[in-house]
């Protein structure tokens, strides 16, 4: 049977901004599935539309939303950008925050590699003081044995000492 598109286009209209209703509460209101209505949500955003969350304010928006924003944004000039801001109850601040963390995640495996490589040579410099360590506490141990040895010996050839 399927909902006319018309309808679906309205319903679609209440998730985005002003209104950024839930999708439980236009559920209720147009007495249409959930399931439904998650589901064209997730149709709107594979076809690339930018369809946030229900939440009233933009920092609850999920981050392909976010990115959808940023790049809607990206050619747009003050003038045009203020406007799209409007529409969507956004601030150009917010768009221009969402844009660096964009683009710190592109930075993310070079800072990830980065930071390994820092720990993997903290990590050898501390396996090399360990092994050091360890060469100075076995050498400890072999003079301490050998020294015991020689003890022994020492007591078999002129006996204990404790006889007088």
């Amino acid at each position: 049977m399927g909902y006319p598109k018309e309808r679906k286009e309205a319903v679609l209209k209440k998730m985005l901004p002003p209104n950024n209703k839930t999708i439980p509460e236009i559920a209720k209101e147009e007495g249409i599935c959930e399931g439904t209505l998650y589901n064209w949500r997730k149709a709107a955003r594979a076809e690339g539309r930018l369809m946030p969350d229900g939440d009233i304010t933009p920092t609850g928006w999920c981050a392909a939303d976010k990115f959808a924003a940023v790049l809607e944004t990206a050619s747009m000039n003050e003038a045009e950008l203020s406007v799209y801001c409007r529409e969507r109850g956004l601030y150009a601040e917010q768009i221009g925050e969402w844009r660096e963390a964009c683009e710190q995640a592109n930075d993310w495996d070079r800072n990830q590699t980065k930071r390994l490589k820092e720990n993997r040579k903290a990590d050898e410099k501390r396996i090399k003081e360990l092994e050091r360590d360890l060469k100075r506490k076995e050498k400890a141990l072999a003079e301490t044995a050998a020294l015991l040895v020689l003890r022994k010996k020492a007591q078999a050839i002129w006996g204990d000492g404790e006889e007088g």
